[in-house]
């Protein structure tokens, strides 16, 4: 079972994915906001189930609809949208949909459509699809983390950080519930009192902590996916990761104070450095949630081997600039030639976040920097 949902808003996609994903368990969806990239995966890959939205950055569902009637006349095709007009309706029927929905809609009324669509008992006598063949289909696809904040637009955010202003952010992230009651309590810790007078509203709340810190922080809390870890060795492996990250930032952070360089490309590298194994981590959720067996084996296995390769895949994904890949990549291996301190820099806090401050290649490092075991300590 092979599903191509078309959606460019984020929760709507994760909320068919993971509808689709309940029903028809084993299966591949591929996930994308455009409808360029929809159509060369459908060109490359067919499909037995297309979900699209109406509006799309590059075009619409409509026009998808048509592209693939052109070719294709049985596969079913739904259509999601909050136009509720006949003119509407009539043209998604002209256009070959098989069935339109209206937002919102009821989640039942979707899985009844979708269970009239396509035929179950076909399915239900294909072969599951094992960890490995899911680990690998998933490279693929549009790999999103199952965080309300989304990494790649903290990300563009980042990119144009001199040009933001508190307000601005305060207005994009009104409605975050979580992003806005972390950065209320980071404002109001000891660290960033100045006048004694607690920070009541987002808007202070940014204004106080800076853009570039408010924007860090939002990037922490898209990566953390530990809470949507339903089973419970990913969930402890998903806070792990996360730790580690959090700490080889800090530990970053310390060494780039020493050496007075600008610590900010540094500690957003830091952050992004577990983006693979927390990739794999959901792709893992997805497969047990679609009655997929995974051992600790698998787990371990899984993470050894497609760590690297989701990693860089959201890299790409995420239009990473080369120079903020690279300070990722520090993390885990050093380039041999390397010589830009930044680098160091980083392949220094991850084996200090590691436990490994006194071994022979951080204190080997750490001369490299003019510097000595004792003092990025913190104080």
């Amino acid at each position: 079972m092979r599903t191509l949902i078309l959606e460019h808003d984020v929760m709507m996609a994760d909320l068919l994915e993971t509808v689709v994903g309940g029903l028809y368990p084993g299966g591949t969806v591929f996930v994308t906001g455009t409808m360029e990239s929809a159509l060369a995966y459908w060109r490359e890959n067919g499909a037995d189930l297309i979900i699209t939205g109406w509006s799309l950055p590059d075009g619409s569902g409509l026009a998808c609809a048509r592209a693939v009637r052109e070719n294709d006349k049985q596969t079913p095709v739904v259509l999601i949208s909050s136009r509720s007009d006949r003119k509407s309706v009539r043209q998604a029927a002209h256009h070959g949909i098989n069935s339109y929905i209206v937002k919102p809609f009821d989640v039942s009324l979707l899985h009844e459509r979708l269970k009239s669509l396509v035929d179950q008992e076909a399915f239900e006598q294909q072969s599951p699809i094992d960890l490995e063949q899911r680990l690998r289909s998933s490279v693929d696809t549009v790999i999103q983390l199952p965080c309300e904040i989304n990494t790649a637009d903290v990300i563009k955010l980042m990119e144009r950080r001199q040009d933001l202003y508190p307000s601005q952010l305060a207005e994009r992230w009104n409605d975050e519930m979580a992003l806005t009651s972390r950065l209320l309590d980071v404002a109001n810790t000891a660290s960033f009192k100045k006048t004694g007078e607690p920070v009541r509203n987002l808007r202070d709340a940014i204004a106080t902590l800076g853009i570039d810190m408010a924007l860090r922080q939002a990037m922490a809390l898209s990566l953390n996916i530990s809470g949507h870890m339903r089973d419970p060795r990913l969930a402890e492996r998903a806070e792990a990761f996360i730790e580690l990250a959090e700490k080889t930032a800090r530990e970053a952070e310390l060494v780039a104070a020493r050496l007075e360089i600008n610590a900010a490309e540094i500690h957003v590298a830091a952050l992004l450095s577990r983006i693979g194994e927390l990739a794999v981590l959901k792709v893992m959720q997805e497969a047990i949630d679609q009655n997929c067996s995974i051992s600790e084996e698998h787990i371990e296995g899984g993470l050894g081997t497609w760590a690297p390769t989701f990693g860089n895949r959201l890299k790409v994904q995420w239009h990473l600039p080369i120079p903020l890949r690279e300070l990722i990549g520090a993390v885990h291996i050093l380039p041999r030639a390397a010589t830009r301190e930044s680098l160091i820099v980083m392949r220094t806090a991850a084996l200090k976040a590691a436990g490994e401050g006194k071994s022979e290649e951080c204190l080997r490092l750490l001369s490299r920097l003019g510097l000595d075991e004792y003092s990025c300590e913190q104080r």
